[in-house]
């Protein structure tokens, strides 16, 4: 018997909650480092990778595990934090726009709350299912 909760909507919805939450970590460390000097602005970019591995439904794609006792799970290897180098806004060196990355902040935010109702939304109907 299969787990049913190793289903692919959860794989995915936890994978992009995971890289929400991972760029919502980014950004925070860009907005607190708004006046440092010579400090590059980074940033998560996991949909095109995200969309390469859907495109491949059949590729095992796994995590690296430093120990045997680590639970498997599903990734794309690579970085997936990324640091802009081209840019330099001030003399500084500090590429930080602080307008955009309050407004990035607020995208990642709605995101990550529309991702988490669908997730509470799946969780329901399997309640709903096991109740009946």
């Amino acid at each position: 018997m299969t787990n049913w909760l190793d289903s692919k909507i959860f794989t995915l919805l936890e994978g992009g909650l995971d890289g929400l939450s991972l760029r919502n970590k980014v950004m925070a460390d860009n907005i607190a480092n708004v006046d440092t000097p010579n400090f590059k602005r980074a940033d998560v970019n996991f949909e095109k990778v995200l969309q390469a591995a859907l495109k491949d439904k059949d590729a095992d794609i796994q995590l690296q595990r430093t120990s045997s006792v680590h639970f498997p799970g599903t990734t794309i290897n690579g970085n997936f934090v990324v640091k802009d180098n081209s840019t330099s806004f001030r003399n500084d060196g500090n590429n930080v726009d602080i307008d955009l990355e309050m407004t990035k902040l607020a995208q990642n935010s709605l995101h990550y709350n529309a991702l988490s109702a669908a997730y509470t939304s799946h969780i329901n109907m399997l309640r709903q299912v096991i109740q009946s």
